[in-house]
């Protein structure tokens, strides 16, 4: 497959794409945590960050950081 397959997505590999992975892990990490301390709190702050993560994503990506954007510059491959 060529580097220039512009039908090839990118697969995510953006800095909008890990942002919201990264906001998501998290918060799945914070509401394991809450969970097992029965914090009922902090779970609902990880489902908002749950929530909030592709929305940062999203937010990003049409600020130009997705992966057809005018700031993300892939990077060279072998």
């Amino acid at each position: 497959m060529s580097s220039a397959d512009i039908s090839d997505p990118g697969h995510g590999h953006s800095p909008a794409a890990w942002t919201a992975v990264i906001i998501m892990m998290i918060a799945f990490l914070l509401g394991t945590i809450a969970f097992w301390f029965a914090s009922m709190w902090l779970i609902w702050v990880s489902l908002a960050l749950v929530v909030v993560g592709p929305i940062v994503g999203w937010i990003m990506a049409k600020a130009g950081w997705g992966v057809a954007g005018p700031r993300y510059v892939p990077k060279q491959t072998h």
